[in-house]
């Protein structure tokens, strides 16, 4: 516990034993080492007598004493470091020096930490030792500790690791959410509301202005995002450099060449719509970028394959469609949409980009412009048409059935094209928010089979089932039951369980509101295999208990409709012809 002392001169409990054991007067003996080892004031100790008289123990001044000086030294150090004075770090090094030998001290530890935090630049001998230890490891401040992870990647890495696999495990439980919700989803929160999550707060701490800890942080993004294929990891290299941008880090900012292309488009994904203007400076960026420095579009690419970006990309897309269709111009005549879908593919590249290290921006399928776009308009003209015939009076109806096949070119490039397919899922999207259910029943049977299975994948699943609650009502209906569960959801089911679980979870959301037959059916395909993982099991017996429980008690009484506050406007500068309402 007193290791250290005679190192500096100071005499510890094995000096008073040595003295006790060859002195012929003890009591002298200890008087003596009071007075060598005791504060060093004369006056002190003509005063100390009136402690005895108070019953005040030696040990409790001295030890009141010395937590006072301390305090004061801690100070001291965070004063001297603060200062100005040219040789301010000499002085805190001269002192590490005089201290470093107690730093197993308790009591003189934190004194040592102190001056360790407020060095720019530990001695190498001094960082090597607290790293060896891991004790000391464990109580040096973070200042400290970047000193030492920025020449040891590996150690950096374990500190890491853990904090990556939480915030990916934080944004599956998102999507797995039991809140079904058009108004409360995964895009909800504001993207600074998300940097105030642990994992980035936590993860930006660590970083300080450490451009080299910086990098290590997005080469072990790239490196699991290549691994796994897990778009979170965009996510989470955008929120990073935005977390730092908050704090005014220019250190980093000012070298990560992403930085004001990721600033532009935050204020896109925080309005969840990309105007002309911020449409024409992303463009710059892209345009921008120099020969010998392509590499930059690996980084831009990923920060384009976040969720997030993605979404406002083809929110901006859908409203874009709106707003041509409304002026009866081709979407290949538009600059706007263009430069969207350049920005959609090369987020979509993302991983083949980098992982064949070839940076060059993914060519756009012309056709998916000039055949497989026009062929999604085609299917909103039927339906447009359907809905004003309906609306003739009797004698000028036509009354032609409403349409059920698709148009060749949709579903083709549905399968084929990865930006054509993430497009026409989100027209899905917009078909169920303005609760189209004829619509719905044309389409979804097209997303069995997608580019890459892409209708089943998480992000998609939770917005959809998300969706699919504004049409509850409709699943009373045996055809409607039928097309979203047999001729959708149930496809796959067996084959991901992903699927299995958001079916359950839609299920155990509108359960009574589904056909007790079909729900029978439903509860006996959905039963989940042995070899299924535990949520699996756990939301099927929460729809067991629930179902159970709805048998017992009378049905409740049938609640009013749901406003549809889903479809809430968008303030953004727009041209006179562009309709409020969001795709």
């Amino acid at each position: 516990m007193f290791a250290g002392l005679p190192e500096l001169g100071i005499s510890n409990g094995e000096d008073l034993k040595e003295t006790l054991t060859n002195c012929t007067e003890p009591l002298k003996a200890i008087d003596q080492f009071q007075i060598e080892n005791g504060i060093l004031l004369p006056t002190l100790q003509s005063a100390l007598p009136f402690l005895d008289l108070h019953g005040t123990p030696r040990l409790e001044f001295h030890q009141s004493v010395f937590d006072e000086l301390r305090d004061k030294l801690m100070e001291r150090v965070a004063t001297i470091a603060e200062g100005k004075e040219e040789d301010r770090y000499g002085k805190l090094e001269e002192l590490l020096e005089k201290s470093f030998p107690l730093v197993k001290m308790p009591s003189i530890q934190p004194v040592v930490m102190q001056v360790l935090k407020h060095l720019p630049k530990v001695p190498e001998k001094k960082l090597k030792m607290v790293m060896a230890d891991k004790e000391l490891y464990k109580v040096c401040a973070v200042e400290v500790k970047r000193q030492i992870w920025q020449d040891n990647q590996a150690l950096f890495g374990d500190e890491v690791s853990p904090l990556l696999k939480q915030y990916i495990v934080e944004k599956e439980a998102a999507l797995f959410s039991s809140d079904l919700s058009i108004l409360h989803n995964f895009f909800s929160p504001s993207p600074k509301t998300r940097r105030q999550g642990e994992v980035v707060l936590k993860l930006t701490q660590m970083i300080g202005k450490n451009v080299k800890l910086y990098d290590m942080v997005l080469q072990f993004l790239r490196t699991l995002f290549l691994r796994t294929r897990n778009v979170h990891y965009c996510t989470l290299r955008a929120e990073l450099l935005m977390s730092l941008h908050d704090l005014d880090i220019s250190e980093i900012c000012s070298v990560d060449p992403c930085h004001k292309f990721t600033w532009c488009l935050d204020a896109c994904i925080r309005e969840k719509f990309v105007d002309g203007k911020r449409a024409r400076e992303l463009q710059g960026f892209l345009d921008g970028v120099k020969k010998g420095q392509e590499q930059v579009l690996g980084d831009l690419s990923m920060i384009l394959c976040d969720p997030f970006a993605c979404n406002t990309l083809v929110l901006s897309i859908m409203r874009n469609l709106q707003e041509l269709l409304s002026q009866d111009s081709l979407p290949r005549d538009s600059p706007d949409l263009m430069l969207l879908l350049r920005m959609l593919s090369l987020g979509q590249g993302a991983w083949d980009m980098i992982d064949s290290q070839v940076f060059k921006e993914p060519r756009l399928d012309v056709e998916v412009v000039t055949r497989f776009l026009p062929a999604m308009m085609s299917v909103v003209v039927d339906d447009h048409t359907f809905t004003v015939d309906q609306k003739l009076p009797g004698e000028e109806k036509s009354s032609p059935p409403y349409p059920t096949t698709l148009p060749d070119a949709f579903t083709r490039y549905l399968q084929e094209n990865r930006v054509a397919c993430e497009m026409g899922l989100y027209y899905v999207l917009h078909i169920a928010k303005l609760r189209n259910k004829n619509a719905l029943q044309r389409l979804l049977p097209a997303l069995v089979e997608t580019y890459n299975d892409m209708a089943f994948g998480d992000i998609f699943l939770h917005l959809l089932t998300g969706h699919l609650t504004l049409l509850s009502d409709d699943f009373g209906s045996e055809d409607f039951c039928s097309v979203v569960y047999d001729g959708f959801l149930l496809t796959s089911f067996s084959s991901k369980e992903n699927v299995h679980r958001h079916t359950l979870r839609m299920l155990l959301h509108l359960h009574h509101k589904v056909l007790p037959s079909h729900v029978e059916t439903l509860m006996k395909t959905l039963e989940p295999p042995k070899q299924c993982s535990e949520p699996v099991k756990e939301l099927y017996t929460q729809l067991t208990e629930k179902l159970d429980a709805q048998k017992k008690s009378p049905p409740p009484a049938d609640e009013a409709p749901s406003l549809d506050l889903g479809l809430h406007p968008v303030t953004v500068p727009t041209t006179a012809s562009t309709p409020t309402t969001p795709l």
